[in-house]
């Protein structure tokens, strides 16, 4: 009897590439330069993956050699934040972005990658974000416990406050509400959606309170919450899907409160 042929399918897409763009600078003063790759395709890749195909043949499509794309990247899997970047002009991650949805329905739209606007850039795809952390050291976003002593166990939370904590503590700082926010800029100094849900996140902590006073002062002084205009633009873009702007509101009526008890203590 004999022996039954078998033939191994062939994907349907085979031989189709990926037309890419990328806007590239070699240093933060040399002039920006667009390069253009063509990826081969392979089913459910993302933005990280067209990255590692051009960083081992990184070869543009006029034959020209060039160099691996700079840019940031660690967990791979939308948890630190690092691979945020402007993707056909939207401010997206490149881990989650899949190239298929980015591509148009019949799959041969070209993919154009960008830093973030915002930020001074480093190289490439790589900005300095450290704006941010700035930011958050002002509103000092921590629970000052430095572990020298033993302060026995921590107070206790009720189920309810943890439940609007939590989404709070899923900022990534990936800083994409910071380069969709109109108000963020360097006219405004606008410390954005980002630091403000983190103070709120703070002054709701048992421990981190004990600093609320001195982080809603911060946020009534220049840049403070007052500079939002409510665009909410920033709980649209936001990858974790956090309540930017409820956190923006309430932190606004505790920064006036605030300020209303110090012009009483006067």
């Amino acid at each position: 009897m004999a022996a039954a042929e078998v033939t191994t399918p062939k994907h349907p897409a085979s031989g189709r590439t990926i037309t890419v763009k990328v806007k590239r600078q070699r240093t933060p003063d040399a002039a920006a330069v667009t390069e253009t790759f063509a990826i081969p395709y392979r089913p459910n890749m993302n933005i990280t993956s067209v990255l590692g195909e051009i960083a081992l043949n990184p070869t543009t499509t006029e034959g020209k050699g060039t160099t691996p794309i700079a840019y940031d990247a660690n967990c791979l899997e939308e948890i630190c934040g690092s691979c945020a970047m402007l993707i056909n002009g939207k401010a997206m991650m490149a881990c989650s972005a899949l190239v298929d949805k980015l591509t148009g329905p019949d799959g041969n739209g070209a993919i154009t990658l960008a830093p973030l606007s915002k930020f001074p850039v480093v190289r490439d795809l790589a900005v300095d974000r450290s704006v941010l952390f700035e930011n958050l050291k002002r509103v000092k976003a921590w629970v000052p416990v430095d572990g020298t002593y033993d302060l026995g166990p921590a107070p206790r939370q009720f189920p309810q406050v943890q439940e609007q904590r939590y989404p709070l503590s899923n900022c990534i700082s990936c800083t994409i509400c910071m380069e969709v926010c109109p108000q963020f800029n360097d006219a405004t100094g606008f410390v954005g959606a980002a630091t403000i849900a983190q103070a709120k996140l703070f002054n709701m902590d048992p421990s981190g309170a004990v600093l609320k006073e001195e982080r809603l002062r911060a946020l009534a002084g220049g840049g403070g919450v007052q500079e939002c205009s409510f665009a909410q633009n920033c709980v649209q873009a936001c990858p974790k899907q956090l309540p930017l702007t409820e956190a923006i509101s309430d932190m606004g009526r505790d920064v006036f409160v605030q300020q209303v008890k110090d012009f009483f203590r006067r």
